[in-house]
């Protein structure tokens, strides 16, 4: 029924404009407004703090289904679930009641800072710093590559509190829109996702009482992990929506292109290319929705998040590829849907961790077993 419903609901408001919003980057704040009142904007929430309660499965399925139609609203319905998640399971329940209940309920919307421009993946080189000053904290830096940085109304922020611990040097603070010595910096011009808005955030003695700190003072590393894990699974069906969105596109396109006196889905090379896309779609689902599973049966899912992440995301590039292939000259044309979701398709194998990243995270809990 969540699948159906977000099927519709994306055939009727997003396909028939997200070209539109690509061209003209269009962010489509009415359209989230709506995903909120369906409940897509807090899937993993229970509903006693505001969310749907449909969990991590029901979310897969929805958040592929808008994937298919406009990448880049899916990344932002992820983002905003990703948000909910540090609440959740480290907030306190007077955060809760303030921040979660209206973010889980899509009345506002949430964003992840993690970034800078000398800490991706590396998160020990963070130079955004915490200061404690009596009842509040003085922050000072800049966090890069923020998804719906310009929109959110709350921001789970991850900085330095003491640069001689390490990654146990890390805290995480909740930010409210229009704090002093907040502001939104630098906006990006993105090579896909051109209806998403990414920008970067500007903390210059930004004042943030101390009742805004998210679990203890040095858990910062361990909020960002768990919910990055979680960001994976998002990002895995973001991947598989896009690659189901370029293997109908292929099967759409070889049916009605004809050369050499009949349709080219009747030559075995492109056949060949189908077959492999439909093949490892189907095997992408099922990785996705195992770490799905997982998270909703309350098991460890690190690994298979990360599993389902590096092969849904790279098979989306390989299907982004194979499709364009296809459609032969048309698929480099604009007025085609393909050359949108090639450009949107490439991101996915590095943010929320690049597939090198992902290969460790595989590795050490492999290893480790």
């Amino acid at each position: 029924m969540v699948r159906l419903m977000a099927r519709d609901f994306a055939k009727r408001e997003l396909e028939p404009y997200a070209c539109e919003r690509d061209k003209n980057e269009i962010f489509p704040a009415e359209v989230i407004r709506k995903m909120g009142e369906l409940g897509l904007m807090g899937m993993m929430v229970p509903p006693e703090y505001g969310g749907s309660g449909a969990g991590a499965v029901s979310y897969s399925l929805a958040l592929q289904e808008i994937a298919y139609a406009c990448a880049s609203t899916a990344v932002t319905m992820s983002v905003a679930n990703l948000s909910t998640e540090p609440l959740l399971r480290f907030g306190s329940k007077e955060q809760q009641n303030k921040y979660l209940l209206p973010l889980a309920a899509g009345e506002k919307l949430g964003a992840f800072a993690i970034t800078e421009s000398e800490a991706g993946s590396d998160p020990t080189s963070m130079k955004t710093r915490a200061v404690e000053k009596d009842d509040h904290y003085l922050i000072n830096g800049r966090k890069l590559f923020i998804t719906n940085g310009s929109y959110a109304d709350i921001i789970n922020l991850i900085v330095c509190t003491d640069p001689q611990k390490g990654t146990r040097g890390l805290s995480a603070f909740i930010i409210e829109k229009g704090m002093p010595g907040f502001s939104i910096g630098k906006r990006e011009k993105k090579m896909g996702l051109h209806a998403s808005d990414t920008v970067e955030l500007v903390f210059d003695d930004c004042r943030v009482p101390k009742e805004n700190l998210l679990g203890k003072k040095g858990q910062g590393f361990k909020v960002a992990m768990i919910a990055l894990d979680s960001g994976r699974i998002g990002i895995a069906s973001q991947s598989l929506g896009i690659a189901r969105a370029c293997l109908d596109e292929a099967v759409t396109y070889s049916q009605e292109r004809i050369q050499f006196g009949k349709a080219i889905s009747s030559l075995q090379a492109i056949q060949w290319m189908i077959a492999d896309m439909a093949t490892q779609i189907e095997a992408a689902y099922w990785l996705v929705l195992s770490a799905a599973n997982r998270k909703d049966l309350g098991e460890s899912f690190t690994r298979e998040a990360s599993m389902a992440k590096l092969f849904a995301s790279e098979l989306a590039n390989r299907a982004a590829y194979k499709s364009l292939q296809i459609h032969g000259g048309n698929g480099y044309i604009s007025e085609y849907k393909i050359e949108r979701l090639y450009r949107d398709a490439r991101v996915t194998t590095i943010y929320e961790g690049t597939s090198e990243v992902q290969r460790i995270v595989i590795a050490r809990e492999t290893l480790g077993k």
